[in-house]
Order: structure tokens, then sequence, then C-alpha cells
């Protein structure tokens, strides 16, 4: 099975009571639940790329995809069949991932994974450009979450400046702002580590 299957098993294989909602949820719901899931399961890579981002750990991501899956079948109804799909997928997962901090913050000794410490966004392979992906996506991951999330929206994933703020529910020229101090940030960044290098 591969990894995209195995997120939307375990969502789909959730427990009874779980399940005794989901069907519950279905019967009110006029668009077909297999169509969904299929649906869903065509965007895993990209919520695992973004929950990658949002929580910098590859086990905390997974977690919060299977998370964000099992709301999303949990209650299709909330989902306004006007809207893409995707959107509400991402608006999922990332306010899931806010009320984890949320809840962090209460608890004693949890919080952020140093950026350091974190596991990489991707497999790297060998060579000189495994060196530079790592050492950029160190620098992403050193970026603050608000800037790090609209970098990735609007550079990686390709939604527009419009569909971003309209996904993380801020003003466009918010969204503009936090691109441009993303990229002047990692620049900055990146010419500070040539110049040590050389």
């Amino acid at each position: 099975m591969t990894p995209a299957k195995s997120y939307i098993a375990k969502a789909v294989c959730a427990p009874p009571v779980l399940a005794a909602q989901s069907a519950c949820a279905v019967a009110n719901r006029k668009e077909p639940v297999p169509e969904l899931k299929r649906d869903i399961i065509t965007l895993l890579p990209r919520l695992r790329r973004f929950a990658r981002t949002l929580t910098r750990s590859a086990q905390e991501a997974d977690d919060l995809v299977q998370e964000a899956c099992l709301k999303a079948l949990s209650h299709p109804d909330q989902w306004d069949d006007t809207q893409p799909l995707d959107r509400w997928l991402f608006r999922i997962l990332r306010n899931t991932w806010f009320s984890e901090l949320r809840k962090r913050q209460v608890r004693l000794g949890q919080g952020h994974v140093p950026a350091e410490e974190a596991a990489e966004l991707v497999e790297m392979s060998t060579g000189e450009a495994s060196a530079v992906a790592g050492d950029l996506q160190r620098q992403i991951a050193a970026l603050p979450a608000d800037l790090r999330s609209v970098l990735l929206l609007v550079s990686v994933e390709g939604y527009s400046y419009a569909e971003a703020s309209e996904l993380i529910e801020v003003p466009v020229g918010t969204v503009m702002s936090r691109i441009h101090r993303a990229r002047k940030s990692l620049a900055k960044r990146i010419a500070a580590e040539e110049a040590v290098g050389r």
C-alpha cells in the first residue's frame, strides 16, 4: 500500500464511534462519500507537504493529515461543493494545527521542535543538489509560521494571492506582504550563509 493510500485507510478505518457519526453525516449528504474519498486521496501529497511545513516534523505531519481527513470524512456535509475541495481540506488542516498549538501551550513540556532538529521536508538524494535543497529547507523552516505557510501556498502549491488569502482568511495585501517578507528574509539568510562560506 502506498503512503498516500495508507493515510486514507487510517482515516476510513476509524473507530466504531467515528464510523457511526460518519454514517449519520453521510446519510444527510447528497454527494456520495466514495467520490469524496477518491478526491481526498488525490490531494494527500499536497496535504502532507503543507502539513510538513506547518509542523516541521514528518511524523506530526502524517498525524495532522490523518486527523484532517477524519474530520473531512466525518463531516462531508460541511463542504460547500461550489468551492474547490482542496481549499476546504487545507483550511481544516490549518485550523487543526492551530488548535493543536493552542493545546500545547496549555500542556507543560511540549512545543515546537527546533528547526535544526526537524525532519527534512523531502527525502534527500546524494550530491550538491541535496545539500542545497537541505539548506533551503532549513531556511524555510526557520521562517515564522505565517510567512512559511503563505510561501508554500503561493510558491509551491501555485495558489494565486487571492486564493491564498481566502484559504488562510487574511486580506490579499497581507498575503502579498508576507510573501515579500518571506522571500526577502530567505534571500538575506542565503546571502549571509554564502558570505560565511566563502
